[in-house]
């Protein structure tokens, strides 16, 4: 079996995040790292390979799209216990949005099945952590032509059969599927591991492969931010941080000032 997570390469939200002059999210001068929602769904592969009859059968593929600063956040999938990853980078990719990004995704999970063999799943995280829309695993289905059961809180799998549990806001779905197929997971699947000293050490010697676009056939035309479908007009700055008030009680006023303070904010 054959299984390809897509992990995306994001600004580390603790990190002064900033954006280029164009309007684009600065990648290249901020520190990232592997979008934390991308985790679980590396999680959730490894769940897969290892629950196998014969775990040494079933490949885990890491596959990124992004700078070469993006080696980062493959890397520490390969960690997590990936068996190889592949990461696509191109000057021309800077500023794709969703529509480009699961072109190129597409072009390269269908080269990885050429060298490889088909994947059986495709695995997403739910969103990333630096956009949050949510719509490249049902784009990336749409383009490969697969079946897709998103946002799994839960994945079971038997035999080439898929069967999710889908909570939303008003119930809970099961929702099935046959391989080959996209599978999306959300934060709620069960905590990440953590990369082991062994697995760090075992990932220096994993297969690590870097493809550009031309690799994968994709027209430099087609993707970047002067094709793309959305656009960041313009951006602010957060204001610095305001110091707090603080309410005082020396003649028993106090309480009044508070409910006070809090009707004015109206948060009662």
């Amino acid at each position: 079996m054959n299984i390809v997570v897509c992990v995306k390469y994001v600004p580390d939200a603790t990190a002064n995040r900033q954006f280029e002059a164009d309007n684009t999210v600065d990648r290249v001068g901020v520190d990232g790292l592997l979008s934390e929602l991308d985790e679980y769904a590396v999680e959730q592969a490894l769940q897969l390979k290892e629950k196998a009859e014969d775990p040494s059968a079933v490949t885990v593929t890491a596959l990124c799209v992004g700078p070469e600063q993006a080696t980062d956040a493959v890397r520490k999938a390969l960690q997590m216990g990936a068996d190889a990853g592949v990461l696509v980078t191109d000057e021309a990719v800077a500023g794709s949005d969703a529509p480009a990004t699961s072109l190129v995704l597409a072009k390269a999970v269908e080269k990885l099945a050429a060298e490889n063999g088909q994947a059986e799943i495709v695995m997403c995280g739910m969103a990333s952590t630096d956009a949050g829309m949510s719509v490249v695993p049902a784009m990336l289905a749409e383009r490969l032509g697969l079946p897709q059961v998103t946002f799994a809180s839960r994945v079971e799998t038997q035999g080439d059969q898929v069967r999710i549990k889908r909570d939303t806001d008003t119930a809970t779905e099961i929702v099935g599927g046959r391989m080959p197929l996209l599978l999306s997971v959300t934060d709620q699947t069960g905590e990440a591991r953590y990369p082991s000293f062994k697995g760090i050490m075992a990932a220096k010697k994993k297969p690590m492969t870097t493809w550009s676009l031309g690799d994968l056939g994709v027209d430099a035309g087609s993707v970047g931010a002067s094709v793309a479908w959305t656009v960041v007009e313009q951006t602010t700055a957060r204001p610095p941080r305001e110091a707090g008030e603080i309410v005082t009680d020396e003649d028993g006023s106090g309480a009044v000032a508070l409910a006070g303070f809090l009707a004015d904010k109206k948060f009662i």
